[in-house]
């Protein structure tokens, strides 16, 4: 892995959990939604972590998208034949970054598009692009720069990808790519107004199913293949009731890592360690916490429960 120089990043990637690795490169995925705000526009190269994503998880996320693109008529979605581990998978463009409550009021896109904002931070992804050949590398958390010879044997085999719903985010200031950034919706788009998407008891159960499908990853010790990157900090472990990132586990973001001013909020404090755990909730966090029952922690619960003194 290579460091970022001067505060800058040269080919910037970031790690992600399967199926949402694919769901983005593929244009299915546009929001990835995180607990800090991105620390940079333009190209994203995304990273499949080395979790082999189990058939539920899929099902639930395949669905999950299928019923908020059908809230705009689109029922002819194309998802990834595979969904591959450790490699580099792609790339996208990140055009800007808003609140989820922000998002929910920007009539401007579709309504499906606002029901993916189920995080604190939601960053606008356009033009995905994926790799013919995917390249086998190791993931790291946060955005970090890929090594170069990964770059060199990556970037002539990327493809663009057709996707069912493209969206075009329209910057307020064309001549700033950061002009779209948490805090500035509203003073961009003063008459904007939540308009609340009249939801089927299959999409609120889709929705309810996403989220929950996200808190697998919060368990403390996951990584992503590497023994690379210690967390510095256990302080902010999350309960079980706190939504992690539908993504990966995340991480909060200093804003002069952004490169540009940020403001302050009140819900998530900006810390100057960029590595640094998160208890928010998101498609979400470099925080490690407890992890939401499946059928493992099930059984192990079950377990406990027989136990008898000796």
């Amino acid at each position: 892995m290579e460091r970022r120089r001067n505060g800058k990043y040269t080919n910037p990637c970031l790690t992600m959990h399967q199926p949402w690795a694919s769901l983005l490169v593929h244009g299915i995925k546009r929001i990835e939604g995180r607990s800090w705000p991105p620390p940079l526009r333009g190209r994203l190269w995304i990273h499949a972590a080395s979790k082999v994503p189990d058939d539920a998880t899929i099902k639930v996320m395949e669905d999950f998208y299928r019923e908020i693109y059908a809230v705009n008529g689109i029922t002819d979605l194309k998802f990834p034949q595979h969904y591959p581990v450790s490699r580099l998978i792609g790339c996208v463009e990140v055009v800007g970054c808003l609140r989820r409550e922000e998002l929910a009021c920007w009539k401007e896109v579709p309504e499906a598009l606002r029901l993916e904002g189920l995080t604190e931070f939601c960053w606008l992804c356009e033009q995905p692009q994926k790799l013919i050949a995917p390249v086998e590398m190791r993931g790291y958390q946060g955005v970090y720069n890929l090594e170069r010879k990964t770059f060199e044997s990556a970037v002539g085999g990327l493809v663009p990808v057709k996707s069912s719903q493209p969206v075009t985010f329209q910057l307020p200031n064309p001549r700033n790519p950061f002009s779209l950034n948490p805090g500035s919706f509203f003073v961009c788009f003063p008459e904007s107004k939540a308009s609340e998407v009249e939801k089927s008891s299959n999409l609120s159960a889709a929705i309810a199913a996403a989220q929950a499908a996200a808190t697998q990853f919060s368990k403390k010790g996951n990584n992503f293949g590497t023994n690379a990157f210690q967390s510095r900090n256990r302080k902010h472990l999350s309960t079980p009731h706190q939504f992690k990132s539908n993504s990966m586990v995340e991480h909060k973001m200093a804003s002069d890592e952004v490169q540009t001013p940020v403001p302050r909020y009140n819900k998530c404090s900006i810390h100057s360690e960029y590595e640094e755990n998160s208890s928010s909730h998101g498609q979400f966090p470099h925080a490690k916490s407890s992890q939401h029952p499946g059928p493992h922690s099930k059984i192990f619960a079950a377990a406990v429960r027989g136990l008898r003194p000796a």
